[in-house]
């Protein structure tokens, strides 16, 4: 008796998990959207919360101009309903894959093609645009929008109102973010709003909250070049002239060369992490776009202020 009425009470809880499972459509019931970057990955994700499956090509503390796939994800890219890209040349590893998406029809979009990019800063030795646009957060609302038109328009049977009203509350947050940087900032002085780090990547943070870039460890906007000796002699000059207190190194890259240029040529500086162009683990200060700027704002201000 004792074992029938074991199996019924069994039973009853498969069958309960059954419906609760239900609740909830698989992840191969749903429609695929797949990100290129991290930080696109998140913001997607906050604007389509379960509607579709967000498929998160780069890894947390990744290099976006050098991460690889696998031949599983790229296959996977050929089978979405929408790809969403950096683009401006940022994904170097991935162009050959996202090119063979684009060519077998899949709906794409380029966040870089909706926003005014910038140029490089003067001396990167580059005339093409600068694809480090999320350090704007009024850039990443242009953004928002962009990847909600998409996500209507070609990415069928989501609810249309739930992604609106989703990307609604995401833009609030982002604005609420963009004037957190704006008080925060406004308290260094002019004199010290001078910006260094491992390669270009603060140009749009510096045109909206008036700082000046004065150079970087790595020329050019790839981390994939490198520095020859009149480089560093030059941004040496560059930092001495400005009186900058803090070089910044990123976290997605060994910062290696930061140290040697602050130890070796006789800079007085400080060298602080910042988490520039990947998100990190679950924790670690950058596991969101808006803890990632967040981090950052405190970081900065606290390395430029006397």
């Amino acid at each position: 008796m004792r074992s029938i009425r074991s199996l019924s009470l069994a039973l009853a809880v498969a069958v309960g998990l059954g419906a609760l499972s239900g609740c909830a459509a698989p992840a191969g019931d749903r429609p695929l959207i797949v990100v290129t970057t991290n930080i696109l990955g998140d913001v997607v994700g906050n604007i389509v919360g379960d509607q579709a499956e967000v498929l998160t090509l780069m890894r947390p503390n990744s290099d976006p101009h050098s991460f690889e796939i696998s031949a599983q994800e790229a296959a996977r890219i050929l089978r979405a309903d929408l790809v969403v890209s950096n683009g401006l040349g940022l994904e170097e590893g991935l162009q050959q894959q996202l090119d063979a998406a684009d060519t077998a029809g899949v709906a794409m979009l380029a966040a870089g093609t909706v926003i005014d990019p910038l140029p490089y800063a003067s001396g990167t030795g580059s005339d093409t645009a600068d694809p480090h646009f999320w350090t704007d957060p009024a850039r990443m609302v242009e953004v928002v929008e962009a990847v909600t038109a998409a996500v209507r328009t070609d990415v069928a049977g989501v609810d249309a109102a739930l992604i609106e009203a989703q990307a609604a509350a995401y833009t609030t947050e982002l604005q609420a973010l963009d004037a957190e940087m704006t008080t925060a900032f406004a308290a260094i002085g002019s004199e010290r709003r001078n910006l260094v780090t491992n390669h270009h990547v603060f140009g749009y943070l510096a045109d909206r909250f008036d700082f000046t870039v004065v150079g970087a460890v790595i020329p050019g906007g790839s981390t994939l070049a490198a520095p020859s000796a009149s480089d560093l002699r030059s941004l040496v000059d560059a930092i001495d002239t400005a009186g900058v207190a803090t070089i910044f190194a990123e976290s997605s890259q060994p910062d290696r060369l930061v140290q040697v240029l602050a130890d070796e040529a006789g800079l007085n500086v400080a060298v602080v992490e910042l988490f520039t162009e990947s998100l990190s683990e679950p924790g670690a200060g950058a596991d969101s776009y808006l803890t990632m700027m967040r981090t950052n704002t405190e970081r900065i201000t606290t390395g430029l202020s006397p």
